[in-house]
């Protein structure tokens, strides 16, 4: 029997993963595909990002983001 193992592959920018880790604790506006997310920067992984909005945690994948403005 042949089986197969599923495999995961991600696209990491290594630039915008060092950048968004330097702003880590910030209040951020993130530009996704799907809409704009303004918040606390809380996570930082090669992968996605964790934004802190009105107390609720948005788990943003790191291909997804257009732009992002830190706000202070």
């Amino acid at each position: 029997m042949n089986q197969q193992t599923p495999s995961f592959v991600s696209h990491i920018d290594p630039y915008v993963y060092q950048t968004l880790q330097g702003i880590t604790g910030s209040k951020v506006v993130v530009q996704t595909s799907q809409g704009t997310v303004t918040g606390r920067l809380k996570t930082v992984m090669p992968d996605h990002i964790v934004v802190e909005s009105g107390g609720s945690p948005f788990f943003i994948r790191t291909q997804q983001i257009v732009w992002v403005i830190p706000r202070g």
